[in-house]
């Protein structure tokens, strides 16, 4: 069977840009779209946490704060998880900041994530920032924008528009 001549100009795909027929291009949230949208995650958080450690009895703005620094550590720690926990494993599968920059966080085979892998991730991000945050800068050259805390959870973090 003689082969048709390429009537196109344009030199054929590469291999790896190649899709299956009938799928869909994933678009995975890369390293700046996440890094913008964690900056709008953080601002929520800090209003959060002040209006918490407010009702806590914490004073953050008081020279006495160093008193109390433990108890704050542990309203961080919890507000930080519970907030990421339970909006990434939520029906939305995402934070404030990441509907916003129009991700989304998913398992590897792109469904919803449960609160204890959401959880999983979280604390994950703790190993990803004590090895010089170079878990975060993975996203930045991975395949699938990964950081080491989405390998190690099994998450992907997708664009939805």
């Amino acid at each position: 069977m003689a082969s048709v001549p390429n009537s196109s100009s344009a030199p054929p795909p590469p291999v790896w840009d190649a899709q299956p027929a009938g799928t869909a291009q994933v678009a995975y949230g890369g390293f700046w779209i996440r890094f913008v949208a964690y900056i709008v995650d953080a601002i929520l958080l800090g209003i959060v946490y002040y209006v918490v450690a407010t009702i806590l009895g914490i004073d953050l703005t008081s020279p006495e704060f160093i008193n109390h620094a433990n108890e704050a550590n542990v309203v961080s720690l919890l507000v930080g998880w519970l907030y990421f926990a339970l909006m990434e494993s939520s029906e939305r599968g995402a934070t404030v900041g990441k509907m916003l920059m129009g991700l989304r966080v998913v398992s590897n085979e792109g469904k919803r994530i449960s609160f204890l892998n959401a959880t999983g991730r979280y604390f994950a991000k703790i190993i990803s920032a004590i090895i010089l945050c170079i878990g975060f800068i993975m996203i930045g050259f991975t395949d699938r924008k990964r950081g080491l805390h989405d390998m190690i959870a099994s998450t992907l973090v997708i664009k939805v528009r």
